[in-house]
């Protein structure tokens, strides 16, 4: 799990809404090759990525107590495999950019990204209650 030095949750959205620009970077690129003659349509390893960074991957979790154990925690950008699409259809031109796929991959990238939003913004508001007006009688 990602610490954010304050709130794992906050690390983790923050990691999530940094994986989902570079995805959104990429599906931008594919749609504006879409014409391009010979463009490969690439793709962003975005779950194994999100899992990496937030240390939920098909490794056993280490104990932070074990002393043989090294537990490495990061807020920092993970940086996703980006490859080309192995579903592309090649074209005559030798492109492989579907518009229409990549549009949707757009529209649900960008839904995903406003949902990681507005958990951010609910998790901070949480915050900022406690501080504020959680602090009980005075």
């Amino acid at each position: 799990m990602i610490d954010s030095g304050f709130d794992p949750v906050i690390g983790a959205l923050n990691t999530s809404l940094n994986l989902r620009l570079l995805n959104q970077n990429v599906i931008s690129s594919n749609i504006a090759n879409a014409d391009t003659p010979g463009y490969k349509a690439k793709a962003v390893e975005f779950e194994s990525a999100l899992r990496d960074a937030l240390g939920v991957g098909d490794q056993l979790p280490l104990d932070e107590k074990e002393a043989g154990h090294i537990v490495h925690r990061q807020t920092d950008f993970t940086e996703p495999e980006i490859f080309e699409d192995p579903n592309g259809v090649e074209s005559l031109d030798g492109n492989t950019v579907d518009r229409a796929s990549e549009m949707a991959k757009m529209a649900e990238n960008q839904i995903l990204y406003d949902a990681s939003t507005e958990m951010l913004k609910k998790k901070l508001g949480m915050l900022k209650y406690a501080i504020t007006e959680g602090g009980g009688n005075r």
